[in-house]
């Protein structure tokens, strides 16, 4: 298959370009959404021992969601390691003390070219009031859970899935273990 012409069908908050695509004598066009690239984080209050989440109105499903703390890389050359840090202090008004990559996937590559950058955080000083950005029209709030609660939780979000079923096989053990006493 070879790309050969990108037209830009609409430019807004996000692009959605028109692909026209060669493939054994064929030509065919494909729609593909740009929204960049982007970081996330499971994040883990180390004094609170409770997990700590994004709440926020997504207007996609006209529903309030509960997920991991996200963000897009504001350039080209911002570092995944820097975009979830910043997107952390915003969102939810800590620093970060530890960090650790989990996954780089591209979540639905038939049709978004967006690549998210998944990291699994500790935190544990409050440093601001968190909330999101107000000149991005965000009004985020924190969502708490422990241990126990995230076992249990229903995400609906597939980064926030991916994150906790991480957690699951590689923090939870650890973090139970370390509750039990043992």
């Amino acid at each position: 298959m070879k790309i050969t012409k990108r037209e830009t069908a609409y430019q807004g908050h996000y692009r959605l370009q028109v692909y026209t695509v060669q493939d054994k004598g064929n030509e065919f066009e494909r729609e593909v959404f740009q929204t960049g690239q982007a970081a996330a984080a499971l994040v883990y209050d180390t004094e609170k021992q409770k997990f700590i989440f994004a709440k926020q109105f997504r207007p996609a499903i006209e529903q309030d969601l509960v997920e991991a703390v996200a963000g897009m890389l504001d350039s080209e050359d911002e570092k995944p390691e820097d975009a979830i840090t910043r997107e952390i202090e915003e969102e939810i008004g800590y620093a970060v003390d530890k960090l650790q990559k989990i996954y780089e996937f591209y979540p639905s590559p038939g049709a978004f070219a967006e690549k998210i950058y998944l990291f699994y955080a500790e935190v544990s000083k409050k440093t601001g009031e968190g909330g999101g950005k107000d000149d991005e029209n965000e009004d985020i709030k924190t969502f708490e859970l422990s241990v126990d609660e995230l076992a249990k939780y229903a995400f609906i979000d597939g980064k926030t899935l991916l994150a906790v079923e991480w957690a699951k096989a590689n923090v939870l053990p650890y973090l139970q273990t370390k509750k039990k006493g043992k």
